[in-house]
Protein backbone atom coordinates (compact mmCIF):
# COMPACT_ATOMS: atom_id res chain seq x y z
CA UNK A 1 0.00 0.00 0.00
CA UNK A 2 2.71 2.62 0.74
CA UNK A 3 4.91 1.41 -2.37
CA UNK A 4 1.74 2.38 -4.21
CA UNK A 5 1.70 5.72 -2.25
CA UNK A 6 5.40 6.27 -3.52
CA UNK A 7 4.41 5.60 -7.16
CA UNK A 8 1.31 8.04 -6.91
CA UNK A 9 3.67 10.79 -5.21
CA UNK A 10 5.72 10.43 -8.04
CA UNK A 11 3.15 10.79 -11.02
CA UNK A 12 1.47 13.40 -9.08
CA UNK A 13 4.52 15.17 -8.52
CA UNK A 14 5.66 15.79 -12.08
CA UNK A 15 2.46 16.79 -13.50
CA UNK A 16 0.39 18.38 -10.29
CA UNK A 17 0.58 21.92 -9.86
CA UNK A 18 2.42 24.44 -7.63
CA UNK A 19 -0.16 23.69 -4.61
CA UNK A 20 -0.31 20.25 -4.73
CA UNK A 21 3.69 19.84 -4.31
CA UNK A 22 3.59 19.59 -0.38
CA UNK A 23 0.89 16.87 -0.43
CA UNK A 24 3.17 14.81 -3.32
CA UNK A 25 6.42 15.14 -0.95
CA UNK A 26 4.56 14.11 1.97
CA UNK A 27 3.23 10.62 -0.12
CA UNK A 28 6.54 10.54 -1.69
CA UNK A 29 8.18 9.77 2.11
CA UNK A 30 5.42 7.58 2.92
CA UNK A 31 6.58 5.43 -0.06
CA UNK A 32 10.18 5.51 1.33
CA UNK A 33 9.41 4.14 4.19
CA UNK A 34 6.98 1.47 3.40
CA UNK A 35 10.06 0.21 0.75
CA UNK A 36 11.95 0.33 3.14
CA UNK A 37 9.75 -1.61 5.57
CA UNK A 38 9.05 -4.37 2.95
CA UNK A 39 12.40 -4.92 1.91
CA UNK A 40 13.95 -5.68 5.87
CA UNK A 41 13.77 -9.47 6.43
CA UNK A 42 11.12 -10.72 8.60
CA UNK A 43 12.81 -12.30 12.20
CA UNK A 44 11.53 -15.93 12.76
CA UNK A 45 11.53 -17.05 16.58
CA UNK A 46 13.61 -19.73 16.98
CA UNK A 47 11.98 -22.91 18.78
CA UNK A 48 14.08 -24.86 20.91
CA UNK A 49 13.58 -28.64 20.03
CA UNK A 50 14.87 -30.67 22.66
CA UNK A 51 16.46 -33.59 21.13
CA UNK A 52 16.52 -36.96 23.73
CA UNK A 53 17.34 -39.08 20.96
CA UNK A 54 20.42 -41.33 21.54
CA UNK A 55 19.40 -41.17 25.63
CA UNK A 56 18.42 -44.12 27.55
CA UNK A 57 16.10 -45.25 30.11
CA UNK A 58 16.47 -48.19 32.63
CA UNK A 59 12.94 -49.57 33.51
CA UNK A 60 14.02 -52.34 36.34
CA UNK A 61 10.93 -54.45 36.41
CA UNK A 62 10.11 -57.67 38.97
CA UNK A 63 10.67 -61.06 37.37
CA UNK A 64 6.71 -61.27 37.85
CA UNK A 65 3.88 -59.57 39.08
CA UNK A 66 4.58 -56.22 37.70
CA UNK A 67 2.59 -53.77 36.96
CA UNK A 68 1.62 -53.36 33.52
CA UNK A 69 0.37 -49.94 33.43
CA UNK A 70 3.80 -48.67 34.84
CA UNK A 71 5.65 -50.30 32.53
CA UNK A 72 3.69 -49.87 29.31
CA UNK A 73 2.79 -46.02 29.53
CA UNK A 74 6.49 -44.72 30.59
CA UNK A 75 7.59 -47.09 28.41
CA UNK A 76 5.92 -45.78 25.35
CA UNK A 77 5.83 -42.20 26.16
CA UNK A 78 9.80 -42.52 26.23
CA UNK A 79 9.98 -43.80 23.19
CA UNK A 80 7.68 -41.30 21.60
CA UNK A 81 9.97 -38.89 22.49
CA UNK A 82 13.32 -40.45 21.12
CA UNK A 83 14.47 -42.46 24.06
CA UNK A 84 15.60 -45.63 23.92
CA UNK A 85 14.11 -47.74 26.74
CA UNK A 86 16.31 -50.83 28.10
CA UNK A 87 14.56 -53.11 30.33
CA UNK A 88 16.40 -55.52 33.32
CA UNK A 89 14.96 -57.72 35.93
CA UNK A 90 16.34 -60.60 37.94
CA UNK A 91 15.91 -63.43 35.61
CA UNK A 92 16.10 -63.13 31.12
CA UNK A 93 12.65 -65.28 31.48
CA UNK A 94 9.91 -63.89 29.95
CA UNK A 95 8.27 -61.71 32.83
CA UNK A 96 4.55 -61.21 33.28
CA UNK A 97 2.68 -58.51 34.68
CA UNK A 98 -0.19 -58.60 36.92
CA UNK A 99 -2.48 -57.83 34.05
CA UNK A 100 -1.26 -60.24 31.53
CA UNK A 101 1.34 -58.21 30.01
CA UNK A 102 4.24 -60.45 28.55
CA UNK A 103 7.64 -58.51 28.72
CA UNK A 104 11.33 -60.23 28.07
CA UNK A 105 14.13 -58.30 29.88
CA UNK A 106 17.01 -57.18 27.94
CA UNK A 107 19.48 -57.33 30.64
CA UNK A 108 19.92 -58.45 34.16
CA UNK A 109 19.72 -56.60 37.00
CA UNK A 110 23.26 -57.30 38.40
CA UNK A 111 24.14 -56.10 35.15
CA UNK A 112 22.94 -52.64 34.68
CA UNK A 113 25.76 -49.79 34.75
CA UNK A 114 24.44 -46.72 35.93
CA UNK A 115 26.47 -44.28 33.71
CA UNK A 116 25.04 -45.58 30.63
CA UNK A 117 21.45 -44.30 31.52
CA UNK A 118 20.48 -40.99 31.74
CA UNK A 119 17.45 -42.26 34.19
CA UNK A 120 16.35 -45.30 35.61
CA UNK A 121 13.25 -46.07 36.59
CA UNK A 122 12.27 -48.69 39.06
CA UNK A 123 8.65 -50.49 37.99
CA UNK A 124 6.15 -51.20 40.60
CA UNK A 125 3.26 -54.30 40.82
CA UNK A 126 3.17 -56.53 43.79
CA UNK A 127 6.53 -58.36 42.80
CA UNK A 128 8.60 -55.45 43.51
CA UNK A 129 8.80 -56.98 46.71
CA UNK A 130 11.60 -58.72 45.57
CA UNK A 131 13.78 -55.95 45.25
CA UNK A 132 12.90 -54.07 48.54
CA UNK A 133 16.15 -55.77 50.67
CA UNK A 134 17.65 -55.90 47.50
CA UNK A 135 21.26 -55.16 47.82
CA UNK A 136 21.89 -54.82 43.64
CA UNK A 137 19.15 -52.71 43.45
CA UNK A 138 19.97 -50.32 46.24
CA UNK A 139 23.57 -49.78 44.91
CA UNK A 140 22.02 -48.54 41.86
CA UNK A 141 19.83 -46.69 43.46
CA UNK A 142 22.48 -45.27 45.22
CA UNK A 143 25.15 -44.80 42.19
CA UNK A 144 22.31 -43.29 40.32
CA UNK A 145 21.62 -40.34 43.04
CA UNK A 146 25.50 -39.91 43.20
CA UNK A 147 25.65 -39.99 39.49
CA UNK A 148 23.12 -37.47 39.68
CA UNK A 149 20.92 -39.51 37.13
CA UNK A 150 17.28 -38.98 37.41
CA UNK A 151 15.69 -41.71 39.78
CA UNK A 152 12.44 -42.66 39.58
CA UNK A 153 10.39 -45.62 41.32
CA UNK A 154 6.69 -46.14 41.36
CA UNK A 155 3.62 -47.67 43.09
CA UNK A 156 5.33 -49.74 45.84
CA UNK A 157 8.63 -49.34 44.60
CA UNK A 158 9.64 -46.31 45.99
CA UNK A 159 10.08 -48.28 48.98
CA UNK A 160 12.93 -49.65 47.59
CA UNK A 161 14.46 -46.29 47.41
CA UNK A 162 13.54 -45.59 51.28
CA UNK A 163 15.25 -48.82 52.31
CA UNK A 164 18.42 -47.71 49.52
CA UNK A 165 18.47 -44.93 52.53
CA UNK A 166 18.07 -42.48 49.21
CA UNK A 167 14.88 -40.66 50.07
CA UNK A 168 15.74 -39.60 53.89
CA UNK A 169 14.81 -36.08 54.59
CA UNK A 170 13.25 -35.83 51.12
CA UNK A 171 9.57 -35.24 49.71
CA UNK A 172 7.88 -38.87 48.49
CA UNK A 173 5.27 -40.52 47.68
CA UNK A 174 4.27 -44.21 47.25
CA UNK A 175 1.10 -46.60 46.93
CA UNK A 176 -0.75 -45.86 50.11
CA UNK A 177 -0.41 -48.88 51.87
CA UNK A 178 3.41 -48.78 52.26
CA UNK A 179 3.43 -45.13 53.66
CA UNK A 180 4.68 -46.40 56.72
CA UNK A 181 7.80 -47.88 55.66
CA UNK A 182 8.66 -44.49 53.76
CA UNK A 183 8.48 -42.36 56.66
CA UNK A 184 10.08 -45.04 59.06
CA UNK A 185 13.04 -44.43 56.95
CA UNK A 186 12.72 -40.36 57.49
CA UNK A 187 11.10 -39.58 54.22
CA UNK A 188 8.30 -36.89 53.98
CA UNK A 189 5.43 -38.53 53.07
CA UNK A 190 2.99 -36.84 50.48
CA UNK A 191 0.87 -38.70 49.46
CA UNK A 192 0.34 -36.77 46.10
CA UNK A 193 0.06 -38.94 42.26
CA UNK A 194 3.61 -37.56 41.69
CA UNK A 195 6.24 -36.05 43.74
CA UNK A 196 9.64 -34.64 42.81
CA UNK A 197 12.27 -33.77 44.89
CA UNK A 198 15.01 -32.78 42.83
CA UNK A 199 15.96 -36.00 40.26
CA UNK A 200 13.97 -38.32 42.52
CA UNK A 201 10.65 -38.85 41.19
CA UNK A 202 7.87 -41.03 43.11
CA UNK A 203 4.02 -41.96 42.07
CA UNK A 204 1.48 -43.38 44.00
CA UNK A 205 0.27 -46.12 41.03
CA UNK A 206 -0.64 -46.65 37.92
CA UNK A 207 -3.36 -43.82 37.86
CA UNK A 208 -0.25 -41.50 38.20
CA UNK A 209 1.95 -43.56 35.24
CA UNK A 210 1.28 -40.87 32.67
CA UNK A 211 2.30 -38.26 34.97
CA UNK A 212 5.08 -39.87 36.43
CA UNK A 213 6.35 -40.13 32.93
CA UNK A 214 5.69 -36.54 31.78
CA UNK A 215 7.92 -35.50 34.90
CA UNK A 216 10.72 -37.74 33.91
CA UNK A 217 11.08 -36.48 30.53
CA UNK A 218 10.67 -32.81 31.62
CA UNK A 219 13.72 -33.31 33.37
CA UNK A 220 15.45 -35.01 30.99
CA UNK A 221 14.42 -31.79 28.88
Amino acid sequence: MLTFSLFCGIIVYEWGTLRMKPICIFMLILGLIGCVKETQPVKKEKVEIMDLKGKKVLMIIASSNFRDEEYLVPQGIFKSQGLEVVTAASSLEISRGVLGAKVKPDILITQVKVADYEAICFVGGGGAVEYWESKTAHNIAQETVAQNKILAAICIAPVILANANVLKGKKATVFASEAGKLKAKGVSYTGTGVEIDGNIITANGPQAAEKFAQAIVKLLK
